[in-house]
């Protein structure tokens, strides 16, 4: 059962689209327009055309570069790659900005640190666009994992996008899975079976990683990861183990749109609020500590 966001008395919150990709434009670009939360108020992109594809949809205005952007925003949202988020977001904050930030917060630890540095210092709204997060039926399986006694759990995030398509884009290519994909399982893992204490990764994060994750309750857990397997739809699984029976959590048969909206009127409440939400920057240096521990495996 979907519960809808509650009614919107405010007024929308004007943000700026930093990218023009085709992350930013069927995600980003397309969510932030349909409000009533959000208003679409600018693009940047480092290639103008890009931009202006973006943002003639929905009317949103060009902006010819960055400062310009924040010029017409009270928030600015992300869609590029993790080292130009990690030099544009701490500008952002700076100048007052709430941000809607994509995962990683940057390439690698102590650039998301600056991330995070950046927004604490200003005070400002942040959030990560963990887009599974936001979906009601993850949201029951969590609530539901806090019930559980979890001995063990193993889960797997699988697709073939890197493989050839519009996602297979440079720092995908260079990083793998681990960066892309490792925040999703990790976010959830921690949260479904308790914190993260040790983590051990073995594999060619380009083709597939094992993580063996141990947490603070005593479970160990697994997760399997690649981006360049040939599968008939994107796999992504967690089950958790214990004296009782399992508890499942399975995309399979979800609609990932009922994501969109939960998203969007969390991050617009908390601008508004001014009340940081749970998956923010802070959230994103944690699992980007973990990334990084594994990758020093």
């Amino acid at each position: 059962m979907t519960t809808a966001p509650a009614p919107w008395n405010h007024r929308p919150v004007e943000v700026g689209l930093v990218g023009a990709g085709p992350w930013a434009r069927t995600m980003h670009a397309r969510v932030l327009a349909a409000g009533p939360e959000t208003r679409l108020a600018a693009v940047w992109a480092r290639r103008t055309e890009a931009a202006r594809q973006a943002a003639a949809p929905y009317a949103a205005h060009v902006a010819a570069g960055f400062e310009e952007l924040l010029d017409r925003c009270e928030a600015v949202a992300f869609a590029v790659p993790p080292a130009v988020q990690a030099e544009l977001a701490p500008l952002a904050a700076k100048r007052g900005k709430a941000l809607l930030l994509e995962k990683p917060l940057g390439p690698d630890l102590a650039a998301a640190r600056r991330v995070a540095d950046a927004v604490a210092e200003a005070g400002v709204v942040s959030q990560l666009v963990l887009t599974k997060r936001y979906h009601p039926a993850t949201r029951a399986f969590l609530e539901a994992a806090r019930a559980v006694d979890v001995a063990g759990a193993r889960s797997c995030y699988l697709h073939g996008a890197f493989l050839e398509g519009d996602f297979a884009t440079g720092w995908r290519l260079e990083h793998g899975a681990l960066l892309d994909l490792g925040p999703h399982l990790l976010d959830l893992l921690d949260t479904a079976v308790g914190p993260i204490t040790d983590i051990r990764a073995t594999g060619d994060p380009r083709r597939w990683v094992e993580l063996t994750c141990e947490h603070a309750n005593g479970a160990v857990s697994q997760a399997s990861l690649s981006g360049a397997v040939a599968v008939p739809r994107t796999l992504t699984r967690v089950e958790l183990f214990g004296p009782q029976q399992p508890l499942v959590y399975d995309t399979a048969d979800i609609d990932h749109e009922e994501c969109w909206p939960v998203l969007r009127n969390d991050f617009a409440s908390a601008v508004r609020t001014g009340t940081p939400t749970p998956i923010d920057a802070r959230r994103g240096l944690y699992l980007q500590g973990l990334l990084d521990r594994a990758r020093c495996t």
